[in-house]
């Protein structure tokens, strides 16, 4: 416990307490909606922890979430997840060994504009119910993987992929969780393989997932006591706020 203590000390206390607000607030929004833990919460460590740090720590919080809710999102996915799922895991690792050799403020700059690109996502309207074709999988699945190493952000094509079809919620979000869970599993096992993973971060990581249930608990209680348009709103309010606050730090 010491040991864990000592390393977890090296974090000021402002870092943890931006790191666990912002960790509560998006397993919050993700619980509601499905997604955006990711989108909204990179941006925000990114402020107080190295961009590659802030890409890790968010995979192991995804990957934490997801086991828990395994069983939920196997049984009740889309079977297209199963192919951007493993499209993820192709691409990933290219993705990080990107963020691994740019700059941190280009690294900024560019999620920034990933959550920018997301709040442009929710505002898309609806269209049919039946899947894209096989190139239109795959380069969503390519995009992801590419995102969710550089940024640790699945979401932005992915979301548009599943909400912007007439898709039961319930399904959109199980198909969603289950493509970000093995986006968690996709970033961490590519940061392990280039040396990137500390034990600090994964103890960080652990320090903040009780947020994430407390967030993730509250928000599914709260799924569907709003409406699809006040959900979008809030959301996207949220994601441009992530993001001018990520393009505030680069000034």
């Amino acid at each position: 416990m010491e040991y864990a203590l000592g390393l977890l000390s090296g974090y000021s206390v402002w870092q943890l307490g931006a790191a666990l607000a912002a960790t509560l607030g998006s397993a919050f929004v993700r619980g509601l909606t499905g997604f955006g833990m990711a989108i909204l919460l990179v941006p925000i460590l990114a402020l107080a922890l190295p961009p590659v740090e802030s890409v890790i720590v968010a995979n192991f919080l995804s990957l934490f979430i997801g086991l828990v809710e395994i069983k939920r999102l196997v049984t009740g996915a889309e079977k297209t997840a199963w192919s951007l799922s493993l499209l993820v895991l192709l691409f990933t690792p290219l993705g990080l060994y990107a963020l691994a050799v740019t700059s941190p403020d280009i690294a900024r700059f560019v999620i920034a504009m990933i959550a920018l690109s997301a709040f442009v996502a929710i505002l898309i309207p609806r269209k049919n119910q039946s899947a894209p074709g096989r190139a239109a999988t795959g380069v969503v699945g390519l995009i992801s993987g590419l995102m969710t190493g550089y940024a640790g952000m699945p979401g932005p094509p992915v979301v548009p992929y599943y909400v912007g079809r007439n898709l039961p919620r319930e399904t959109a979000k199980t198909s969603m969780m289950l493509v970000f869970t093995v986006a968690g599993l996709a970033g961490i096992a590519s940061a392990i393989v280039l040396g990137l993973v500390r034990l600090e971060l994964a103890l960080l990581a652990a320090a903040l997932f009780p947020a994430v249930l407390i967030g993730n608990k509250i928000g599914h209680g709260a799924s569907g006591q709003i409406s699809d348009t006040a959900w979008r709103i809030f959301v996207g309010l949220v994601l441009a706020g992530a993001a001018v606050a990520a393009l505030l730090r680069l000034l």
